[in-house]
């Protein structure tokens, strides 16, 4: 790294015969963010006033007693993640961070702003969706890996791993409405972490799985995604894990980007905000 140009990841090469000036040669490929998120808000009209069913809604709007307020979910979110990179996304439940996920990965538009990232190279994993109850546990580890993204293929050559992991093999034919949640979770988490990491991958709140063995279990195969050369970004609400294992953190809180940084210096101003 130049010394001139403190934190710049650019390759920059000078040369020059005699007399003449300089040439600057500049790597953009390298110093080129993998994730820009440029002014991102998100907002969405709800109504002021509670009804408990369409019947009744559609009542009150014909009276004209119907009246909505804008709500912002995120507010004009700006900052970039560079190649191998672990970026902490932290804050308040409610704080707009999964929105943020969902806005990063493609299943939400942003109201303002835009996001640019290569989503044919990004896996997001999340739990707790995708599941229908009265199927199967082996039914369900092909519905669910559809709704991730996994082709049938993958799904089949990867079925014994993710069994094997799950630790519920005598389970497969039960349905998943008779689990406890802990097995729900077990088994959402082998779904989401099967195969090779993605280029680009987005962890939401999946490391607080099962009992402690398999927490423990469940973070070491975390810890090996993370550091095998992937860009992520990571939520969560254990400010040990976040600095932990992230080089830099961001804060939103209310739906605006309060602060980024060192995880240490981040979680530390987050947590005095809390005391």
């Amino acid at each position: 790294m130049n010394p001139a140009f403190p934190g710049d990841a650019r390759a920059i090469r000078i040369s020059a015969p005699d007399g003449e000036e300089p040439a600057i040669s500049v790597n953009q490929d390298e110093e080129k963010p993998v994730i820009s998120i440029n002014h991102v808000s998100m907002m969405y009209r709800v109504t002021t006033r509670s009804v408990s069913g369409v019947k009744e809604y559609l009542i009150q709007r014909l009276k004209g007693q119907i009246h909505y307020r804008n709500f912002y979910a995120l507010r004009d979110v700006s900052f970039d993640v560079k190649r191998g990179e672990v970026m902490g996304v932290i804050g308040t439940n409610g704080s707009g961070k999964s929105t943020l996920l969902r806005i990063v990965a493609g299943s939400l538009r942003p109201t303002q702003g835009e996001v640019r990232v290569d989503r044919s190279k990004l896996q997001i994993l999340t739990l707790g969706t995708g599941f229908d109850m009265e199927l199967t546990a082996r039914e369900n580890i092909f519905l669910n890996g559809a709704i991730i993204g996994y082709s049938r293929k993958f799904l089949e050559e990867h079925y014994d791993e993710i069994v094997d992991f799950s630790e519920l093999k005598d389970f497969m034919e039960e349905k998943v409405k008779n689990f406890s949640s802990g097995m729900v979770s077990r088994l959402g988490f082998s779904i989401a972490t099967a195969g090779d990491a993605a280029d680009i991958l987005i962890l939401d709140e999946v490391l607080s799985v099962g009992d402690e063995f398999f927490r423990k279990k469940s973070l070491n195969r975390i810890q090996e995604m993370i550091h095998g050369g992937s860009t992520v970004l990571l939520v969560s609400h254990n400010l040990n894990t976040i600095k932990q294992h992230c080089s830099r953190t961001v804060w939103i809180e209310k739906g605006e980007l309060r602060m980024i940084g060192e995880p240490a210096e981040v979680c530390g101003a987050y947590q005095k905000m809390n005391l």
